[in-house]
């Protein structure tokens, strides 16, 4: 763009940062705060899918207790750690696995069969892959730890 004197004008654009997944920056804010040492940790913002991957992750002693802060915007999340946390993460895309294929990411997302749970959001709700395999239901992969 050229004004008048041929000098080009500058446009100032403010560019925002946009959050793509709220279940990812969760699980790396987790993570991230496991490698420091830290005890507990802040999340923000809270989501449905956060609170069940939390619970998950509290059910199979993989953090300790969280609580819920209600800020009437998006909320936060105070989790309690326990050191127990070696990797998070979230997949992306969120693939489609019948209850067939739960076997094979088992093998690629997991260091071995013996520990690691890999989550699914299925059309019974949020749920481990054993639960999903017990269950016979597929669904699509939400992320993993262990």
């Amino acid at each position: 763009l050229f004004g008048l004197s041929s000098t080009p004008l500058v446009l100032l654009e403010l560019a925002k940062m946009v959050r793509i997944s709220v279940l990812g920056d969760a699980l790396k804010t987790m993570y991230n705060a496991e490698k420091r040492g830290k005890r507990q940790v802040l999340i923000r913002p809270a989501s449905k899918v956060v609170i069940k991957f939390l619970q998950l992750m509290m059910k199979h002693g993989y953090i300790g207790e969280f609580e819920f802060v209600d800020d009437h915007r998006a909320g936060k999340i105070v989790v309690e750690l326990n050191g127990r946390l070696n990797k998070c993460g979230v997949i992306s895309p969120r693939y489609d696995i019948s209850h067939h294929d739960v076997e094979a990411w088992v093998a690629r997302l997991l260091p071995s069969r013996q520990f690691g749970v890999i989550v699914l959001t299925t059309s019974s709700g949020i749920m481990d892959h054993d639960e999903a395999r017990r269950k016979g239901v597929g669904g699509k992969v939400l992320g993993f730890f262990y």
